[in-house]
């Protein structure tokens, strides 16, 4: 693999013995995920497709001699998947480019990973939202094509690698690279409007996430396998404050000290509002907890604070220069 700066690795006392390759490694996920193991003793290999360059290693996961390539020159003790078509409405739109990176590449990965611990980061948009909480073996029943795409990925992994691991989540933000790269960052446009009213949703119940603290859940999760080769299967983990999208967006105002009046909360589904979501698809977290492997979410109003103070300092700066 030409430019692969890794295809004459050798094991030595000066390379760390834990290695792990990250993919999706651009991404909101996928960043948080691959700092944390970086941070915390982990040789990490992330890699991207469009955005790769110059930081990751730019690797099409449709193509298995490319992924296969990777794989045996680096040889991770463990991969953490996070490249996925992740946004419901343009999976409904581009359904087939969706599912060959939700189900096949995920698939090809799984296949070439034997051997290997494979984590595979999946959704609770597997669930219709009808009969919360949901734990590990209660039956999916997917609303939408995300969902059906993200459980037939889920399925496809463990018969092609049975050790591995679903680990699904809610709705997640973090640092963002973009505000819209979030569907909870994202809101930070309707505060910020300020004077103008702005409607927004009031009926579907989430459990926004951070991606610092889904990436510890990965790393421990890491860490425990390489001790205990029984730990395979599907495990939820989730943020434990249920909000509305107008709730998180007057959290975020709070958060800022801004106004929040301008909101308006939206207590009926419009009609045509893109892909169907579950109502209220919680997640309930008792096996990664039972096995002393649950991390503390983070509160809302700290991490979003973390997370869009930048976008905060960055209009002001522009405001005074250019104003």
């Amino acid at each position: 693999m030409p430019g692969f700066p890794y295809g004459d690795f050798q094991e030595s006392i000066d390379t760390p013995f834990k290695r792990v390759l990250v993919t999706g490694a651009t991404g909101l996920l996928g960043r948080a995920v691959y700092r944390e193991f970086q941070n915390n003793g982990w040789h990490t290999l992330g890699c991207g497709y469009s955005r790769a360059r110059p930081r990751f290693l730019k690797c099409n996961l449709m193509d298995e001699d490319a992924v296969r390539g990777v794989i045996q020159d680096f040889q991770p003790h463990v991969i953490v998947h996070c490249a996925a078509e992740r946004r419901p409405d343009v999976v409904e739109r581009h359904t087939e480019a969706a599912m060959n990176l939700n189900i096949h590449a995920s698939a090809t990965l799984a296949k070439e990973a034997a051997g290997i611990f494979l984590i595979y980061v999946s959704t609770d948009y597997v669930f219709d939202g009808r009969n919360p909480p949901y734990g590990e073996n209660d039956a999916p029943n997917p609303l939408n094509m995300y969902g059906k795409s993200k459980l037939e990925g889920e399925r496809e992994v463990l018969r092609h690698n049975p050790t591995a691991a679903i680990l699904r989540i809610p709705i997640l933000y973090g640092e963002v690279e973009r505000v819209e790269e979030s569907a909870v960052t994202v809101l930070w446009n309707r505060v910020q409007e300020g004077v103008e009213s702005s409607t927004v949703d009031h009926c579907q119940q989430r459990f926004p996430t951070y991606t610092g603290d889904v990436g510890r859940v990965c790393r421990l999760m890491a860490d425990r396998r390489l001790q205990d080769p029984s730990l395979r299967g599907i495990f939820h983990y989730s943020g434990t404050e249920q909000m509305t999208k107008y709730e998180m967006a007057c959290a975020i105002a709070d958060a800022f000290s801004l106004p929040s009046s301008h909101l308006i909360p939206l207590t009926e589904q419009p009609a045509g509002a893109g892909a169907q979501r579950p109502q209220n698809a919680q997640l309930e977290c008792s096996r990664l907890q039972s096995l002393g492997l649950g991390v503390e979410p983070t509160p809302f109003r700290t991490a979003i604070r973390d997370s869009l103070w930048p976008f905060l300092y960055d209009k002001r700066w522009r405001q005074t220069v250019f104003h």
